[in-house]
């Protein structure tokens, strides 16, 4: 498609529906990880525990109770290991932003071989129990040999006790479970909600996984240390012109208006078949609750490698010293981070 074929559409007029037969179809990893593997992981020399978590996870993937061979120049001579201690039924990858979390989490999903499989974010997962209802989902998840959870976060107690509830009655049932998150799992919640009034739901999740710390760099920084790019007022009709396919072109202000009109599990429909973001006017954003829908948005446009085009406050600039400091400063970053690379697509 030609940029003369292009169709400019506003993502303020769509309402998108989404069953949870639907839902439950598009746990899948998104598009940028349709071929992630094990062997296409780059591990980092400077950073160890990336190749011990690699090979960790390999050995998860493959059932779990046996090491996995060395292949190299010298591996010929080298004793065997002793067979490992069992795994726990989850594994959980731990670290900071852009370190590949999330392509060894889509490697765990190639590499195991199973017919029922799924790959959803957190909030995907809930909003699955939110529109099939709590036994539903069970029935449905049930007898699966594998979730993978992409960034895990309790951000209030509902989800807590939803997602502990839940992920403990299919562990049962033998379901694996996989999940990324930047905070270790028994400080989920907290500094976002009286997380000691759930330390039971919390502690049980915890125990059900083994945790992995990933240390590294994140893969974004040298977007980051140039921080979002800006497109001048009178420079916008041309950056998204210039841009091949249909491009949506909205109000900052209008967008974080509808946003709250729309469920977040609804979001990956509101951009679908859109191939770049246009926002005009971006500012700060000071309300909690418009934060993070902006952030649940942005997750979505990420997965789906769309490239954002904005005018106003640069988007690196979009959420208030007030949240980078308080609960939710670690999700606020890593969309920060998204945003950057975003802009410089």
């Amino acid at each position: 498609m030609t940029s003369a074929q292009a169709t400019t559409i506003q993502l303020t007029a769509r309402q998108p529906r989404l069953t949870g037969e639907e839902m439950l179809a598009s746990l899948v990893p998104p598009p940028q990880f349709d071929g992630a593997t094990f062997e296409t992981y780059r591990a980092d020399d400077a950073f160890p525990s990336q190749q011990d978590s690699k090979e960790l996870l390999q050995r998860f993937a493959a059932g779990g109770s046996q090491p996995i061979a060395r292949a190299g120049l010298f591996s010929f001579g080298r004793k065997k290991k002793a067979t490992e201690p069992e795994m726990k039924p989850g594994v959980y990858l731990d670290g900071g932003f852009g370190v590949g979390k999330t392509h060894l989490l889509a490697s765990i999903y190639h590499a195991m071989p199973a017919r029922r499989k799924y790959f959803g974010s957190f909030i995907e997962y809930t909003a699955l129990v939110g529109a099939l209802g709590y036994k539903n989902t069970v029935d449905l998840l049930t007898g699966s040999a594998l979730l993978c959870i992409d960034e895990f976060e309790l951000d209030d107690p509902g989800d807590t006790m939803v997602m502990t509830r839940l992920l403990g009655e299919l562990v049962k049932t033998g379901t694996r479970l996989a999940a990324t998150s930047n905070t270790p799992p028994n400080a989920l919640g907290e500094g976002r909600f009286a997380a000691q009034d759930f330390l039971r739901e919390i502690q049980s999740m915890s125990d059900s996984f083994q945790t992995i710390r990933i240390d590294g760099v994140d893969f974004r920084q040298r977007s980051l240390d140039e921080g979002a790019a800006v497109v001048a007022d009178d420079e916008y009709a041309e950056a998204l012109a210039s841009i091949d396919g249909d491009v949506s072109d909205d109000g900052f202000d209008e967008l974080v208006e509808h946003l709250a009109h729309v469920h977040p599990s609804r979001y990956i429909r509101l951009i679908e078949g859109v191939d770049a973001i246009g926002l005009r006017d971006v500012r700060q954003i000071t309300d909690q609750s418009e934060a993070l829908r902006f952030v649940a948005f942005i997750d979505r446009v990420y997965d789906a490698q769309l490239p954002i085009r904005a005018t106003g406050l640069a988007l690196d600039k979009v959420f208030s010293d007030e949240m980078l400091a308080g609960g939710y400063r670690k999700k606020y970053l890593r969309a920060v981070s998204r945003l950057v690379a975003s802009t410089h697509a």
